[in-house]
């Protein structure tokens, strides 16, 4: 006997009705899991990417400064703005709470 009021169309057994909620009943108990879901980690690439840029950007300002050469001032005026918005990004990243309450 399947089921077809199913607002989606699609047409389950009880047996699969009663599998698919108790599957989804353990994945609502796991904590961690939700809290995942909730808050997705942050990816290290944009922390490194900030740490390597603004390493670029000083060493491309100190050099300029140093050399006064244009095509490396140049060089910094068109990297410094990706590092500033990338920063930025970084920084606006959600703080996870939750974990910082806990001792």
């Amino acid at each position: 006997m399947e089921n077809r009021n199913d607002p989606e169309g699609i047409a389950l057994s009880s047996y699969e009705r009663l599998a698919f909620l108790l599957i989804e009943a353990e994945l609502h108990r796991d904590r961690q899991l939700v809290r995942r879901m909730r808050h997705p980690e942050t990816r290290p690439w944009l922390s490194l990417s900030v740490a390597a840029l603004t390493c670029a950007s000083l060493l491309l300002l100190v050099t300029g400064i140093l050399t006064a050469d244009l095509a490396v001032l140049c060089c910094f005026a068109a990297l410094w703005p990706v590092t500033l918005l990338l920063a930025f990004r970084l920084l606006r990243r959600p703080a996870n709470t939750e974990d910082r309450a806990r001792p």
